[in-house]
């Protein structure tokens, strides 16, 4: 098993420049390729003519200085000839009676290919097409530095899944970049050399540009442009590094730096590679239209995980971090949810929601859904049928919590013990009093689906679904009991947003005895209440003591359903994520609970009602995830235990 889990170390250089001084810069490039090499980066991208400085205007068509420039270039590939890194500079070259702005990518001292620019920009304040020719329809080869290499925009470089396309600067801003073109060729990894000068607004522009292209592309985008040393006459550098990863920005620089910078950072081939299986329509079966595509084969420097790894995983990818965002994120979900459940209110012309009230987290969430669709349609809440069922388990918090919610949103309330009916059904099937066994438990989550049921149907009513979509990857309800219901509204939002989507509505409810309410459930440990409480009254039976950490499980939930990782990569990404929050051999133990339940309990999913999906990660079956109830996990839970 390869230890690099798919990553590839990159790495977007920007030199201190001295204008038309090549061999000064040359110099300063090398400094930063082996800076980048004690790092293992595997590629190293600098900006658009580094070796020259971009601002030499006339002076470009300076013979002396192109020659220099060449020469330049020839030492700075002998120079390292010991180094695997492959290195993308910005060069001027001559070929035939043209001037053409290139990248020249080599690695071990061989140039690999050099990529003209396509699209020269001639307005404002550039003026390339001066200088320079566009490469656009350039194919061939050319005799550089002694070596006959491929001279063409339609270059590919890599190996395996890991494959490099080129562009320049202003080929990123046109309506179809070449960028669009290399992805659909098969390059993974996009290098942009560039020296696009700073102006007020600019750069938030290119930052969303960068998002936009890398999304679009499904692929990896190390930008680097030019930075302090370039002449300031009339425009000012800010040294641009960044990194971009399918509509995701991992790394930047530090705009206007005095220093030469390195931004390096680890990009994820296999997810990119896994995305683009995934989306039947990237490429849509068409391949790239404007000519040949040329592989040239190359070994990316493997990227040693164990070492040196910077990238940050996000331990709640399901969360945004920003807490703006956040909130903007909690009311779209919840509109989303309000939204599926009125369409389906609307279809049945039911008019009255019933839903059985814990006074945990869950059906909390399905109440406040209920209540705002009910407000949003003009329906009475009393129309709105909140029933709590305390049995074995039930403490005086939750019981208080569900009456209180209730109460304070104006629904109407029915409360049904389940205790004598589930103590004449044991009796009925011979279960022993004392017996404590999945039985004992199943048997009140069925009365109460039972109750809930049969209520609806007195009252023309829809039953509502408080499920969560971490308790379907789990398998953690009851066949037939919690499993059932006529609408789930909550069966797209993972347990680890549940609490943050409460939290949302208590922010923001003016309701002072509503907002009290949902923070002490909030702060209530998730249970499902069918063991009896301890000597205290408090809860004994808690759910992530019996099948781990939610958050943990969401984790692997997110990172198996959207990239297919093996049990390695997500061992090995929680361990990243979570530090030393949890051990190894905590994360293991989980790893293990979560691949075994999840094979296992996929006949609860075959079997699921309709629901509204919320996020990328979906477990109907009728949708997103389509796996047969008898699949074997022998080899995921192997792999897992081998850790």
């Amino acid at each position: 098993m390869s230890k690099d889990f798919g990553f590839l170390r990159v790495a977007a250089a920007v030199p201190r420049v001295r204008v038309a001084d090549c061999a000064c810069n040359a110099e300063r490039i090398e400094e930063l390729i082996r800076r980048a090499a004690q790092r293992d980066a595997a590629l190293v991208v600098f900006p658009e003519l580094s070796v020259t400085g971009y601002t030499c205007a006339d002076l470009f068509s300076q013979r002396l200085l192109l020659d220099e420039a060449g020469q330049a270039l020839e030492r700075l590939v002998a120079a390292t000839a010991d180094l695997p890194q492959v290195c993308a500079v910005g060069v001027p070259l001559v070929h035939g009676n043209s001037l053409y702005n290139t990248a020249v990518v080599f690695s071990r001292g061989r140039i690999l290919g050099v990529v003209p620019k396509t699209h020269l920009p001639n307005y404002g304040e550039f003026y390339e097409a001066r200088w320079f020719a566009s490469g656009a329809d350039v194919d061939t080869e050319i005799e550089l530095c002694g070596q006959t290499v491929p001279f063409s925009p339609r270059l590919l470089f890599g190996s395996g899944e890991a494959w490099l396309g080129v562009e320049l600067c202003e080929d990123l801003w046109v309506p179809n970049p070449p960028s669009s073109a290399l992805a659909l060729a098969g390059a993974t990894l996009i290098a942009n050399l560039s020296a696009s000068d700073e102006m007020a607004g600019k750069h938030d522009y290119l930052r969303s540009l960068l998002r936009q292209q890398s999304a679009r592309t499904v692929s990896a985008y190390v930008y680097s442009s030019a930075g302090f040393g370039e002449s300031s006459t009339d425009l000012v550098f800010a040294g641009n590094g960044i990194v971009a990863e399918n509509g995701v920005l991992l790394a930047e620089s530090e705009r206007f730096s005095f220093e030469p910078q390195l931004t390096l950072c680890e990009v994820d081939i296999e997810r990119l590679t896994a995305w683009r299986r995934r989306t039947n329509t990237f490429g849509n079966g068409v391949p790239a239209s404007d000519g040949v595509y040329h592989r040239i084969p190359v070994e990316f420097v493997p990227c040693d995980c164990a070492r040196d790894f910077s990238r940050r995983i996000d331990p709640h990818p399901f969360i945004p971090a920003d807490e703006g965002h956040m909130r903007e994120r909690c009311e779209e979900i919840f509109n989303m949810q309000v939204s599926g459940l009125a369409q389906r209110v609307n279809h049945t012309g039911c008019r009255s929601a019933v839903i059985g009230i814990s006074g945990g987290l869950d059906s909390t969430l399905a109440l406040l859904v209920a209540v705002r669709t009910f407000d949003k349609l003009g329906i009475s809440r009393r129309e709105i049928l909140g029933v709590t069922m305390p049995g074995f388990g039930t403490t005086g918090r939750t019981y208080n919590n569900a009456l209180g919610l209730m109460q304070a949103l104006g629904i109407t309330l029915r409360e049904v013990d389940i205790r004598p009916a589930c103590e004449q059904h044991f009796r009925d099937i011979g279960l022993p009093v004392s017996d404590r066994s999945v039985t004992f438990e199943n048997a009140q989550a069925r009365e109460r689906t039972q109750i809930l049921m049969d209520i609806a149907n007195q009252n023309g009513g829809l039953v509502i679904g408080t499920g969560d979509l971490s308790e379907l990857a789990l398998g953690w309800a009851t066949y037939n009991g919690d499993h059932m219901s006529m609408y789930g509204v909550n069966a797209g939002v993972p347990k680890t947003l549940v609490r943050h989507l409460v939290r949302w509505v208590a922010m923001s409810d003016a309701d002072r005895a509503v907002s009290e309410r949902l923070r002490d459930i909030i702060d209530t440990p998730i249970s499902p209440e069918l063991l009896p409480a301890d000597e205290q009254g408090q809860i004994a039976q808690k759910t992530e003591d019996l099948v781990g950490p939610y958050e943990l499980h969401d984790f692997f939930l997110y990172h198996f359903l959207r990239s297919g990782f093996r049990p390695a990569k997500l061992f090995f990404l929680a361990r990243q994520a979570f530090g030393e929050q949890y051990d190894a051999a905590t994360v293991k133990r989980w790893l293990v609970t979560f691949l075994r339940r999840f094979f296992a309990q996929q006949f609860k999913r075959s079997a699921l009602p309709d629901g509204p999906k919320i996020g990328s990660a979906s477990l109907s079956p009728r949708g997103d995830w389509r796996m047969p109830s008898d699949a074997s996990a022998a080899r995921w839970i192997a792999e897992a235990e081998a850790l």
